[in-house]
């Protein structure tokens, strides 16, 4: 789990070329940098980023099998829109698989997890300080990768490794949601509290507790992104994520 824990958060600079053009175009697109619905040309693709065709087409490939990108029968590939019926599937799968890795944490974690979820903590907590002045924390780079390492860590005392990779998965679709609305809300909200007892609860092995903690947590994450695609007034699109 250690292992798995290490590749979900870091990047190895000597990887692939398919696995560095997924990672680089998936960065990109959750940071809303190609807007939602975006043809993505390969030519374009090879020119900003330099990759050839090949392992761009596979990224792309990756990309469509997570959700951040539409593949088109013959057509290539868009970015996967951002509407609000997908985020309500989104929020739900989320629930189902976050709820349920954290449950398994606090029931097999041990001191190593407990360890990671604290140093987590502590360097979210860290950022958050010299953020909290400027504008919203979810469209800082730094902020992000600390708030998912959080998250990740939190669930990384579980004893099943197809589902954090899976929770991380949606986890990933989610802050791209996050993303593209502090681009549009009008407040910043500062989730310090709430992952301060969110750890508390986990680490005190209070399950009940966490779980309606989490839910909580989440729930209030969609209803900000609900609020501010709403006064975008974008269409409710029912449907699949992918």
């Amino acid at each position: 789990m250690d292992k798995l824990i290490s590749s979900l958060m870091s990047a190895e600079d000597d990887a692939p070329l398919t696995d560095r053009a997924y990672r680089t175009l998936r960065a990109a697109i959750v940071r809303c940098e190609f807007e939602p619905g975006v043809r993505l040309k390969i030519e374009s693709l090879s020119g900003q980023y330099g990759f050839s065709s090949s392992p761009l087409r596979e990224a792309l490939s990756r990309l469509a099998h997570e959700g951040l990108v539409l593949a088109l029968e013959h057509r290539g590939f868009r970015v996967a829109p951002i509407a609000l019926g997908a985020l309500k599937d989104l929020t739900h799968m989320r629930l189902l698989l976050e709820t349920d890795a954290l449950a398994s944490a606090i029931e097999h974690g041990g001191d190593e997890w407990e360890s990671r979820v604290v140093a987590a903590f502590h360097r979210l907590s860290l950022v958050e300080q010299r953020l909290r002045p400027e504008g919203p924390l979810a469209l800082n780079d730094d902020w992000s990768d600390r708030h998912k390492n959080f998250h990740l860590a939190l669930f990384s005392g579980g004893n099943s490794a197809i589902l954090l990779r899976t929770a991380e998965m949606f986890f990933v679709q989610a802050e791209r949601y996050r993303r593209f609305s502090a681009l549009h809300r009008r407040s910043s909200r500062f989730k310090a509290a709430e992952h301060q007892a969110l750890m508390n609860a986990a680490l005190a092995r209070k399950k009940t507790e966490a779980i309606e903690l989490l839910r909580a947590h989440i729930g209030k994450t969609t209803e900000n992104i609900s609020a501010a695609l709403a006064r975008m007034k974008l269409p409710d699109h029912e449907g699949a994520l992918t």
